[in-house]
């Protein structure tokens, strides 16, 4: 008898949300829900469909996990990498759950057999990739199976606003025509407000409830440093002082700088391999699966790396060039500290990476749509890298969220560039942008700032405004600078569905009044110091271990070859910090501690007790 099954008939008198408390305690391990997990977790269960937008690491794959054991069926989950589906269903073997997934990877007699689960109503979960899914195979092998939900990851594919668009996910539209009474749910961790309009339209997920939890990340610490030159030698002092033999990953724009960089890294005496597209795909795996079993290791790579890399204790994420959007800058970070504990976000910004990405868009075959949307994330992005003022607030500000306060935890709050006053230069760009009655682009409210008297000026009678030729003592380059900081800090808004036309936020009131003041970077940055305390510090896990959270890991290490999963799989850091602190005793014991679910328990309870009793108190 499966998870599935047993808990069925052991909580079958309870409510729902208190048999999905059940297994979220007895199956996972955890003694209580997370930020909207609860809310979610209940509509599901109740048959309502649910749009989610959680940060990476915020629980989102509980919230369809739960549901899809507490329902009658299997859960049908759509992953977009195959690295992920598989990471899902090791992990959630270890936990007992009965999970399986259907790929490309699998010899037919194998696809036959997870097939024969399905109908059998032998699996809790199920994933498969959007392609294989809409084949009308799977469609009628879905119709004669019992299923319990749809959950869509990675929603933001969707989207062509979106930064990782999938044709393919748009297919998964006719779902609620096949199964109009199964309820679906779309997550992502990384969409904008634009972003999410799509996803709802595309989806057909108008009545849907949407839970939006915060975008904030506390615990990522973010740097951005200007380095043209010398990114590797600013990257290394970074890498020795903050993270001497921690696991990371390094971002890199070109095949041929990521193989020079991981051969960079490793004549320096880090551990460090290499990964892109260019590999054959044995190479590809072998590395992949060496940086989620090994630790210290350093994998550098292009962003063909990293989506669906569930390893929990990464501790860096550095970009050694310029990502192409926020969104991506967003996701590709988010990959650091998914564990909660203290991580970096480390970014070199180059000039040079911002000529290359315009040149690869003015280049490209897309639309002129499609282009003006790239440029004006790329222009976005350009503006969180040189403003001077938080980072995490325009950076929760791009997501439509407000931080009331400075973070505490940003190189720009840590260590304050050197400034100046550009107040009075920011008043005339935003009265420019209102006396042209907010319908045109950074180049023409430039244009009317430094008085330019082209043809299209003088025929909207905007060489007549009062704020016409006010802005010629600043060059054309620094209003467009300011201009990006405007946006960047959430004064003004662009709107890309016209052509990109600028918009007066309402926060940027304060400034026109004259109640606030603009800051505009002078200076190239220098390199932030060492951590201080934060918002929301959590506390950090033992850097160098100990001899007894060494001996538990080396155990872990031990019951994971065994298993032939990673490390993390059997549990993670932060339950080897609670075995240290609750030192228990007995397999009922266990039950305290944050991770250890009855089947894991049943698995490894014993060898861990085993290694506590043999250490010293201390």
């Amino acid at each position: 008898m499966g998870v599935q099954a047993a808990l069925k008939l052991e909580t079958s008198e309870l409510p729902p949300l208190r048999r999905a408390q059940c297994v979220l305690e007895r199956v996972f391990g955890y003694p209580s829900f997370r930020s909207h997990q609860a809310s979610i977790i209940e509509a599901l269960i109740a048959g309502r469909d649910v749009l989610a937008l959680m940060p990476t690491g915020g629980g989102k794959s509980l919230c369809y996990q739960i549901p899809s054991l507490v329902r009658s069926g299997t859960g049908v989950v759509v992953s977009p990498l195959i690295a992920l589906m598989q990471d899902q269903v090791d992990a959630l073997s270890e936990l007992g759950v009965r999970a399986a997934y259907l790929n490309s990877t699998q010899e037919v007699s194998e696809q036959r057999q997870v097939e024969a689960r399905l109908l059998n109503g032998d699996l809790d979960l199920l994933y498969a990739a959007p392609e294989r899914l809409m084949t009308e195979r799977m469609l009628s092998l879905l119709r004669g199976a019992d299923i319990a939900l749809f959950a869509l990851d990675e929603a933001h594919c969707v989207s062509q606003w979106g930064h990782d668009f999938r044709p393919e996910y748009r297919q998964l539209s006719v779902l609620p025509e096949h199964f109009p009474h199964v309820p679906r749910i779309a997550l992502t961790a990384t969409a904008d407000l634009r972003t999410r309009q799509e996803i709802v339209a595309q989806l057909h997920l108008g009545e849907a409830e949407t839970f939006i939890a915060s975008f904030d990340r506390p615990n990522i610490r973010y740097q951005i440093t200007d380095a043209d030159g010398d990114a590797r030698e600013r990257f290394w002092r970074f890498l020795r002082d903050e993270h001497p033999a921690d696991s990371g990953i390094v971002y890199c724009l070109s095949r041929k700088s990521v193989e020079e960089t991981a051969a960079w890294l490793a004549g320096k005496g880090r551990k460090a391999l290499a990964y892109h597209a260019g590999f054959d795909a044995e190479t590809r795996r072998l590395n992949q699966r060496r940086f989620l079993e090994e630790d210290g290791l350093v994998m550098v790579a292009t962003i063909a790396f990293g989506m669906g890399i569930d390893k929990p204790d990464v501790r860096f994420v550095a970009h050694l060039n310029l990502p192409k959007s926020i969104e991506a800058y967003y996701q590709e970070t988010g990959r650091a500290g998914r564990d909660g504990e203290p991580a970096d976000a480390w970014l070199a910004y180059r000039l040079k990476d911002v000529v290359t990405y315009r040149q690869w868009i003015t280049e490209s075959e897309a639309g002129e749509a499609q282009k003006r949307i790239e440029q004006a994330k790329l222009d976005a992005l350009v503006g969180l890298t040189e403003i001077v003022t938080c980072r995490r607030q325009a950076l929760l500000a791009y997501f439509g969220e407000r931080l009331d306060l400075p973070c505490g935890n940003c190189d720009n709050c840590l260590n304050p560039p050197v400034s100046r006053d550009m107040t009075e230069a920011a008043r005339k760009a935003l009265s420019t942008i209102y006396r042209t009655g907010e319908g045109f682009g950074a180049g023409y409210v430039v244009d009317v700032l430094v008085g330019k008297t082209d043809d299209r000026i003088r025929r909207n009678g905007h060489d007549r405004v009062t704020t016409f030729g006010i802005g010629q003592d600043v060059p054309e380059a620094e209003w467009r600078r300011l201009i990006r900081q405007l946006v960047a800090r959430g004064l003004v808004d662009v709107d890309l569905e016209r052509h990109g036309i600028l918009r007066l936020n309402p926060a940027c009131r304060s400034l026109l009044r004259g109640e606030a003041s603009f800051m505009m970077r002078e200076a190239s940055r220098q390199e932030a110091p060492k951590r201080k305390a934060k918002r929301g510090t959590v506390e950090r896990l033992p850097s160098e271990g100990g001899p007894l959270f060494d001996a538990l890991r080396g155990r872990r290490a031990e019951l994971a070859k065994v298993a032939g999963v990673p490390p993390y799989v059997i549990c993670h850091d932060r339950t080897l910090v609670d075995l240290m602190r609750l030192r228990p005793r007995t397999l009922s014991d266990l039950q305290m501690v944050i991770g250890f679910g009855a089947k894991k328990i049943e698995r490894y309870g014993a060898a861990f007790l085993e290694v506590l009793r043999t250490a010293p108190e201390t």
